[in-house]
């Protein structure tokens, strides 16, 4: 072969490879521009596929792109009763101030449009610390369930504690329970053995949320199902931020511990969890979850008030972000936030700094030490405004702090899977719960107290002390924000 065809063969080469990469450039500029809806990612990927045309571009079909349209009507209108009760009125929120009952009232109002579900009455909300209190309690419910178990969870690990959910998972199916499981496929890959295929081996009706393989898994592997939810004869639920792992069983001094906060709930708002999980199940296993074994009549058990908020890469897109933007436009006297991934939307940020500079007492809790480093030195370069407003950031000592909790004044709280992140806000599939109850809300205060007095606070002259190096780590990060 001559010097000359070697050549003219690299030059056909050169000239694929950038016909491929101009197509692939503008098809991904055409849909961004044409799809995407967050203005500060958008600015992003428009970067990073000019800079980096080939890899940007494959990167922004990877990452980028929601190819998972469900289209929620078709699961949701034969599932079930509707859940759709008369929307609260002033009479639910009664307080002995005309002007908390009017601000109480208006945040229920809104938050009820604002989610596809309505205000419920009657509810119980129990608070669980680690899984050293939950954990305990969900195998108990599983173990004296009579009709059915509906579980799902981002992360079921097999081995320590997840086996005790095996065995009980597995024991209820063979005395004629109705049990069905879902992990998300990427929670599944955790750790080993998989635990749909220990629970498949023993009989038990199990799936993975999204399971492609190959290409159709690459283009879907950004969403997830990051939801935890447990029902037990359609009248005991479990919900909240916590995977089933060993690492939440802090009295076992697991290798990588992990506190957290999950939920005990009865009354009628169990209803509303247990039809998420049947949407979700319709979308995965094409099976009809409907009847009184799944959805039996609830009573009032309890004092709460709560409404089911659905969030997910669908038509549930970013209600989540709406939900928590009225609750602190709704804040008077005090907002607490705990969260293990600290990157809110600029709309978020708006929102926190405004209720600050109303007056209103923000306080924010997330990790010292991160278990996604990344995502704790991004986080850092948004402290200083948050400061320079009014907020107080605080960080919680190790070990890794994984709960999720919003308290609005002195009667609201926010509980569930949703982390103050791009990434829950907007990609991820998530459940949560919005409750109005004045003891609920000083239990869980009282919570965060404890949780407060352990922490370091963050000032100002914290931040300009840091070594130059770390500066320019933490700069670099914060470019990455809206993909993380």
């Amino acid at each position: 072969m001559t010097v000359a065809s070697i050549m003219l063969e690299w030059n056909w080469g050169t000239l694929a490879l950038a016909g491929v990469t101009l197509t692939l450039s503008i098809a991904a500029l055409l849909h961004l521009l044409t799809h995407h809806r967050d203005h500060r990612s958008a600015a992003f990927w428009v970067a990073l596929i000019v800079l980096s045309p080939l890899i940007g571009a494959c990167l922004y079909g990877l990452l980028g792109i929601n190819f998972v349209r469900r289209r929620g009507q078709q699961y949701r209108g034969i599932i079930g009763p509707a859940y759709r009760d008369p929307p609260p009125t002033c009479p639910l929120f009664v307080h002995s101030d005309p002007v908390l009952a009017e601000r109480d009232c208006s945040l229920a109002m809104t938050v009820d449009r604002i989610s596809r579900f309505n205000f419920t009455s009657g509810n119980t909300v129990e608070p669980l610390i680690n899984g050293d209190e939950a954990m305990p309690a969900m195998i108990a419910a599983i173990e004296s369930a009579q009709v059915s178990v509906s579980l799902s969870s981002y992360i079921f690990e097999a081995t320590h504690i997840g086996a005790e959910f095996v065995a009980a998972l597995t024991a209820a199916h063979q005395r004629g329970v109705q049990v069905r499981v879902m992990v998300d496929d990427a929670g599944t890959r955790y750790a080993w053995p998989p635990v749909t295929r220990v629970l498949a081996k023993k009989g038990v009706t199990v799936c993975r949320f999204m399971p492609n393989r190959f290409i159709l898994r690459l283009l879907t592997m950004n969403l997830r199902n990051h939801k935890k939810i447990l029902i037990v004869d359609g009248r005991i639920g479990f919900t909240g931020g916590m995977n089933i792992r060993e690492g939440n069983m802090i009295s076992r001094q697991p290798a990588h511990p992990v506190r957290d906060l999950h939920f005990r709930i009865t009354g009628p708002v169990v209803g509303q969890m247990q039809r998420v999980f049947a949407e979700d199940w319709q979308f995965c296993a094409s099976e009809v979850l409907d009847g009184p074994t799944w959805f039996p009549p609830l009573q009032p058990t309890g004092e709460v008030h709560a409404l089911g908020i659905v969030d997910g890469p669908d038509e549930d897109l970013e209600v989540m972000p709406v939900a928590l933007f009225a609750a602190l436009n709704a804040a008077r006297h005090r907002v607490c936030l705990m969260t293990p991934y600290f990157l809110p939307t600029a709309i978020l940020m708006a929102a926190l700094k405004l209720c600050a500079t109303r007056q209103v007492e923000v306080i924010i809790i997330t990790p010292a030490r991160n278990n996604i480093p990344f995502v704790a030195w991004a986080a850092r370069t948004l402290y200083g405004e948050l400061l320079q407003a009014g907020c107080r950031i605080y960080e919680s000592p190790e070990p890794f702090d994984h709960s999720k909790l919003l308290l609005i004044d002195d009667a609201w709280s926010c509980v569930g899977s949703t982390n103050w992140d791009p990434r829950s806000l907007r990609l991820n599939f998530e459940f949560n719960l919005a409750c109005h109850s004045p003891a609920l809300a000083t239990r869980l205060h009282d919570l965060f107290l404890a949780k407060q007095k352990e922490c370091t606070p963050v000032t100002e002259a914290s931040l300009e002390n840091l070594p130059l190096t770390e500066r320019l780590r933490n700069g670099l990060a914060r470019l990455f924000i809206p993909v993380l």
